[in-house]
């Protein structure tokens, strides 16, 4: 997507043929008093293959806040373009107050404010540093994409999607939104609210932001760091809407999607493709009426990065699927059919097949049936290997379904004692499984061998579900802690709270337990591109997050294993209860609102995905073979 990042102005007509052009803006703060003129503007270009952010064009705004600045010959289809406007006054010892948007390459005007700012410093926290904004396709793009959500970049009025159901007043992600424009209105008004901003950006950082773009892009990297102080920051000026009545425990904005509104029903996991598209498995038929009985869907969801819903497909033997979903190093993608269904359906799935999509969403597995050689049972989780290899945990019998190279005619199936096999994660040298019931973790070497002769148990694991892979091969575990399926017999659970355990690339030495970070109920665990960890909790609705094995790349002096979200996560009153997460290439960590917060079992999920904008390190996906 072609796009343009404004940090001060209104933009002329894109240029037909893609090629520089003037842009003309106007700083137009939200806060009364605030002075308009004299402003200094300067336009960058970022994205060219990754290269650091170049200075293109400079201009100064005049008495009624209206500038033009010269793009030069920058070619707006491979480079993302950006406009700073720094507020006249500041001085080298205080962070100046500057104004950012971003803006599609098509807008034939723009306006910049707090909100705006607000808006660019979120979409582009991941790749927003001292020198500015530095990355490539797809991840940059996308994050433009997600920002118009948060903004009208031709008005910089809120966004329509912040604005409006299942957003606007049904969360608390719209008040979390002004809030964080009066703190920019202070800053804006007076120079000891930019000092106090500066403070609060780098309370956990040894990077202080040279200004307020850059402020709020760390505030969203590390939201929780001050979280009081900013709050108080936001009272010092009357936003034009109603901001948040108490102080969050962390400065996140989320945002949900639900697609067309009548399609999502239990959203269970997520795929994602090299150009940042989510791919979304669904437990249930759509159904307005809990209280009605729903069957197992038979449709699986294709998500643009800005998430709207661009996609839906049938067919190949989907069959109420639940957690695995994963794509093939060929692009083609593969799901569990755990056979979900509520209480009182009259048709039964049959919980023995997994399903096989093209990248257009053509179905390739057997209709009406699946793939079912391997004597899949209730298949959960999943992963996919480089070599293309499909391997499935079976919660019923705890056995794995391995496809050889995809092909289902090779299948095989590994008995290594697990009890409810669950999660599914390659990393690179072994394949992993996790063991609800018996609270223990296989690591396979690929040839269906266990590492040390038999799963890994112990005081580290009780209730394992979802396991995730860090960039060197370390496996996270999240331990429910009192979570047991019915597979269709439930087990009787129960234990302490939750908490997560780390084994190391070795497939042997394993550590924790770690808790804390708000974490309750985990149950889908996720990598970002650091290696640090957010889990997903199926109660008391937040995300919890630790420091990886990096630990570099974590803030202040925590060590890993440490939370790196506060004592009541990463909460948010939009999310219910959550399954499966995964970060994109944007930075993004998208969440699956599985089932309602107080589910009835005629029909108990929820209707919602939802992107937590900006929070963690991008994860690149490879292109495919083919």
């Amino acid at each position: 997507m072609a796009s343009v990042l404004a940090l001060a102005g209104c933009w002329a007509p894109a240029d037909p043929d893609g090629e520089g052009s003037a842009v003309s803006g106007s700083v137009v703060p939200v806060v009364d008093g605030a002075a308009v003129s004299g402003w200094d503007v300067s336009a960058w270009s970022a994205g060219a293959e990754g290269e650091p952010a170049s200075q293109i064009g400079s201009a100064s705004s005049d008495r009624d806040g209206d500038f033009v600045v010269d793009l030069g010959s920058v070619s707006r289809d491979d480079e993302l373009v950006y406009v700073l406007a720094t507020a006249p006054g500041g001085d080298d010892a205080t962070m100046s107050a500057t104004f950012a948007a971003i803006v599609p390459a098509d807008a034939t005007g723009v306006v910049l404010n707090e909100r705006t700012t607000i808006a660019a410093g979120y979409a582009l926290a991941q790749f927003t540093g001292r020198n500015g904004v530095e990355g490539s396709a797809p991840g940059l793009p996308n994050a433009a994409a997600m920002y118009a959500n948060l903004v009208d970049a031709e008005t910089g009025d809120y966004g329509a999607v912040l604005t409006s159901a299942p957003n606007g007043t049904q969360t608390e992600a719209l008040p979390t939104f002004t809030s964080l424009t009066n703190i920019l209105s202070a800053c804006v008004l007076d120079t000891d609210a930019c000092r106090a901003l500066a403070d609060a950006a780098s309370a956990r950082s040894d990077e202080r932001p040279v200004d307020t773009f850059r402020a709020f892009a760390q505030i969203a990297r590390d939201p929780s760091a001050a979280a009081s102080a900013l709050y108080d920051l936001s009272l010092s000026v009357a936003g034009d809407r109603p901001g948040l009545m108490a102080a969050p425990a962390a400065w996140t904005l989320a945002l949900r999607f639900d697609g067309d509104g009548q399609t999502l029903d239990g959203p269970g996991n997520f795929a994602i493709d090299p150009d940042g598209n989510i791919w979304v498995n669904n437990n249930y038929e759509y159904g307005a009426d809990p209280q009605d009985p729903t069957c197992g869907s038979d449709l699986l969801m294709k998500f643009a990065p800005n998430g709207e819903m661009v996609g839906k497909y049938t067919g190949g033997g989907l069959s109420g699927s639940g957690f695995g979903i994963a794509f093939d190093p060929s692009g083609q993608l593969w799901v569990s059919n755990f056979g979900f269904a509520g209480e009182g359906c009259t048709e039964q799935p049959t919980h023995n097949s997994v399903s096989l999509f093209s990248i257009e969403g053509e179905p390739l597995s057997p209709a009406g049936t699946g793939f079912t050689a391997g004597e899949l049972a209730w298949p959960q989780g999943m992963d996919i290997t480089a070599a293309g290899d499909v391997w499935n945990a079976n919660c019923q019998t705890g056995t794995v379904t391995v496809y050889p190279g995809g092909d289902p005619e090779k299948a095989m199936t590994l008995d290594a004692g697990l009890d409810q096999a669950f999660g599914v994660v390659d990393t690179g040298t072994h394949v992993v499984v996790s063991g609800i019931a018996s609270s223990s973790v296989a690591v396979f070497n690929y040839d269906g061998t266990l590492v040390g002769g038999a799963p890994l148990s112990g005081d580290e694991f009780v209730l394992p579900m979802g396991v995730a892979a860090d960039p060197h091969g370390n496996v996270w575990v999240a331990n429910s802690g009192s979570t047991t399926l019915p597979c269709p017999t439930r087990p009787i659970s129960s234990g302490p709270a939750g908490s997560i355990a780390l084994i190391d690339g070795d497939g042997q030495t394993v550590s924790g337990p770690f808790a804390g970070g708000g974490i309750t109920r985990p149950w889908g665990i996720t990598t970002d591109g650091n290696g640090n960890v957010f889990v997903a909790n199926f109660s008391d609705q937040r995300v919890s997050a630790f420091c990886g094995t990096s630990t570099e790349t974590c803030p202040g002096d925590l060590s890993t294993g440490d939370p790196i979200s506060p004592d009541a996560g990463y909460a948010f009153d939009g999310l219910v209860r959550n399954t499966g997460l995964i970060v994109d290439p944007s930075g993004n960590l998208w969440i699956a609102n599985n089932w309602e917060t107080v589910p009835l079992q005629t029909n108990p999920g929820g209707h919602q995905i939802v992107a937590f904008v900006g929070l963690a390190a991008p994860v690149e996906v490879p292109p495919f073979t083919s």
